[in-house]
């Protein structure tokens, strides 16, 4: 689809194991990718995300920074995995593809790029990312009395983070101005990552409890991305 995307793949190749290895393959990324792309306006916003979590955590500003650091991670690695398993041929969940096969449309709004990146990492992602986050650390959603409240902290964060990217990204995929009346306001206006990110959690609370039954949980993950994907879809509409 474009010509550096070689290197992009062989920049996410390697799994992070730290915050500052998400950082670094973010950065890689955005260090890639072409303004026409826009795989650059979701990547861009999750990394200042990425960034802002990781300060917060140096700073002592959650309770157990330590868990909040391996969900990050653990987050991270699905859409990166994502990104891989794409541009390497394979098949990516459907709410991804929403967003990497239309990368090149310029009709697009940058933000609309963003918010379908959003979509589908907090709608299909989020809620493997804690389990498996649970997994990890030994600790499910029984012995997570301070991780819930660590996990909503960072809602102030994203929320800032999204409503001025709704400001900086409202052009075109190229940077030109959009039209003066359009449905994008509508649409942009509707997306509530706070409200997405307490769905993703009881969601998860969900998928541990399905762990018990074989392959419900492997179902359940497949109607989370055939709703993310429908969202996607709807966020990409050319303006």
């Amino acid at each position: 689809m474009f010509a550096y995307d070689g290197a992009i793949l062989h920049a996410v190749s390697a799994e992070p194991q730290t915050v500052d290895d998400v950082v670094a393959a973010l950065e890689a990324v955005e260090g890639l990718c072409g303004a026409g792309d826009g795989l650059k306006w979701f990547n861009w916003l999750y990394l200042e995300v990425t960034k802002a979590v990781k300060a917060r955590v140096a700073a002592g500003g959650f309770a157990d920074p330590a868990w909040l650091a391996e969900l990050d991670v653990r987050f991270a690695r699905l859409y990166l995995s994502a990104l891989r398993a794409s541009l390497g041929g394979a098949q990516a969940p459907g709410c991804w593809e929403a967003l990497f096969t239309r990368r090149p449309e310029t009709r697009i709004a940058r933000i609309q790029f963003a918010l379908a990146g959003i979509n589908a990492h907090i709608n299909h992602d989020l809620a493997a990312a804690v389990v498996d986050t649970w997994e990890s650390t030994g600790v499910g959603p029984d012995g997570t009395a301070t991780h819930y409240p660590d996990y909503t902290a960072i809602n102030s964060t994203l929320d800032s983070l999204v409503e001025n990217a709704k400001k900086t990204l409202h052009v075109r995929l190229l940077g030109d101005a959009m039209p003066a009346v359009s449905s994008l306001e509508d649409t942009v206006a509707a997306w509530n990552v706070c409200a997405a990110r307490e769905t993703a959690w009881r969601n998860a609370e969900h998928l541990w409890n399905l762990r018990a039954v074989p392959g419900a949980d492997a179902v359940f993950l497949d109607s989370l991305d055939g709703f993310a994907t429908v969202i996607g879809k709807v966020l990409l509409v050319p303006v």
